[in-house]
């Protein structure tokens, strides 16, 4: 979770390779803002899932996923919530950003252990093949269409200072 330069990585032949990785920037209401790199991701305990989403333009996709949970690694930057205010954590919001401006917002509540528990991975592999070059994927596996699956994330906001409508 450093801010170090760039690394070079062997490529599947083994060969290094040369050029800058993506980069996801965690901020937001958070204690320890980070910038991560798939490497970065392999830090926490790996999940695994087997997904089928239904696209309305390829039909049904069958993907095999691997990654830590969203809620692991943003849970570790120290998320502000108000120990003093009962539940706070469950008016925060997360918006993952892609590489090609695709978005999606999740509750806290959702991928949070004590209510909605969903296993929102950010993927490190895809069908036994490393996203380094790629960028981490945001993955759903409880949703039956992908919209919410993002590809190449760039960045991910946790925010907890919205303005909730009355």
């Amino acid at each position: 979770m450093s801010n170090s330069p760039l690394p070079v990585s062997p490529a599947p032949s083994g060969e290094p390779v040369s050029g800058p990785f993506p980069v996801v920037r965690l901020v937001g209401d958070l204690a320890r803002p980070a910038r991560l790199r798939v490497r970065d991701l392999g830090a926490w305990p790996q999940h695994r899932a087997r997904v089928s989403f239904e696209c309305a333009t390829s039909g049904v996709q069958h993907h095999r996923f691997e990654g830590p949970l969203l809620h692991d690694v943003l849970y570790d930057a120290g998320p502000g919530f108000d120990p003093a205010r009962r539940k706070d954590r469950l008016r925060f919001l997360i918006d993952v950003t892609g590489a090609d401006g695709h978005r999606a917002v999740l509750s806290w509540g959702e991928i949070d252990p004590d209510f909605g528990r969903a296993p929102v991975l950010l993927a490190t592999r895809i069908d036994d093949t490393p996203l380094d070059r790629a960028g981490p994927q945001l993955v759903l596996p409880q949703d039956r269409c992908g919209a919410r699956h993002i590809s190449g994330i760039t960045a991910i906001r946790v925010d907890g200072h919205y303005t909730a409508r009355a």
